[in-house]
């Protein structure tokens, strides 16, 4: 069995007004005393308003669930003692007065020092999605066949319609965020890791990155694991919709994996092509058609449908079939994440839009 594990980042809002509190200190000092919780599942980001959560390595889709109920509850009980909410969601929904302060850490100055005004708008939080690899060599080659699928997951998971007060017409705007850093969107295509370690090590000898945790591309092979690291997605609403997509990834990884071995040849990936499609699907998510990676445009049912079909072979091995299938039907049920944010906020103003991307679990 394939192993997985899942990283979500939250922000950190006032209780009456749901603006930005720097409050993640107090936050996960709290949290580290809850017999339920790991101090060392909970971790600082580069704003004080946001926090991360890991889960522990997990076999099975089920046991990811269930860390990502835990832990949501946990930091939800430690935000409520410390005087405010966590919240799931991609980006700041309100303006912010002034800029958030930086952690206190070396390396987050460093970041600060570089992006400048990118640090203080770096308000957006992801899901991480881990899934193990046998070595580098298989990890850049399934690279090369997943990033062909990022957008798609853009347009799924894209929970960041509000910025500062306003509707930004796009259903993933940490998309666009992310998007202004110097190495980010969907990765190039790789020649092996001997070459993914050169672009790396070149963007960091040239100063145009601190290190390889700035290499912000939306899948990547991890410098702490052994596991390509998918990084495209918003974090989500609910814990279903986060397992749902951990199960999703990891039926591409294994998939791209199988076809590697097997020697399918990769589709032709005009990278302009790709970049475009990652766009359009930030922009408009699951409304109206997706592009594909090679101009084509495809109905969001039907690219869906689609991406099921590619990874059901991986799902059945891996008995996830009946689960994923479940959570993505309630999924396309319920509407994508960021319609969700439009119609709250439609029907019930800030309050309802708070309820619902509140961490309950």
């Amino acid at each position: 069995m394939i192993t997985m594990g899942v990283e979500e980042e939250y922000l950190l809002l006032d209780p009456v007004t749901a603006t930005l509190v720097p409050l993640a200190d107090e936050v996960r000092a709290v949290a580290g005393l809850q017999p339920s919780v790991d101090a060392r599942e909970l971790q600082a980001e580069l704003l004080q308003a946001q926090l991360e959560v890991a889960t522990p390595v997990c076999a099975d889709l089920a046991a990811v669930g269930a860390h990502l109920v835990r832990l949501r509850r946990a930091v939800a009980v430690a935000a409520d003692k410390a005087g405010c909410r966590a919240a799931a969601i991609g980006t700041a929904p309100l303006t912010c007065a002034a800029p958030v302060a930086i952690t206190e850490q070396p390396r987050y100055a460093a970041v600060a020092e570089l992006g400048a005004r990118l640090a203080d708008e770096q308000l957006v939080n992801g899901m991480h999605v881990h899934v193990a690899v046998p070595d580098r060599c298989v990890g850049t080659a399934v690279l090369n066949r997943v990033r062909l699928w990022l957008p798609l997951l853009v347009a799924m998971g894209g929970n960041s319609p509000l910025w500062w007060g306003r509707d930004t017409g796009f259903a993933s705007w940490r998309t666009v965020v992310f998007g202004r850093w110097p190495v980010s969107g969907p990765p190039p295509h790789f020649d092996g890791p001997a070459d993914y370690e050169r672009r790396v090590r070149a963007l960091t000898e040239a100063g145009a990155i601190l290190d390889s945790g700035q290499i912000y591309w939306q899948a990547r092979l991890s410098e702490r694991y052994p596991t390509i690291e998918v990084r495209c997605l918003d974090v989500q609403l609910t814990a279903d919709d986060a397992m749902m997509f951990a199960g999703i990834v990891r039926g591409l990884v294994a998939t791209a994996v199988r076809e590697e071995l097997e020697g399918v040849p990769l589709p032709p990936c005009p990278p302009e092509m790709l970049y475009a499609a990652n766009w359009h699907a930030a922009r408009y998510g699951l409304r109206g058609d997706l592009l594909d990676s090679r101009g084509g445009r495809h109905r969001a049912d039907d690219a869906v449908r689609a991406l099921l079909d590619h990874i059901t072979p991986a799902l059945d091995a891996s008995g996830d079939t009946a689960e994923v299938t479940r959570l993505l039907r309630r999924f396309r049920q319920q509407g994508a994440p960021a319609d969700r944010q439009r119609r709250a906020l439609a029907g019930g103003g800030l309050e309802a839009l708070t309820e619902l991307v509140l961490c309950s679990g």
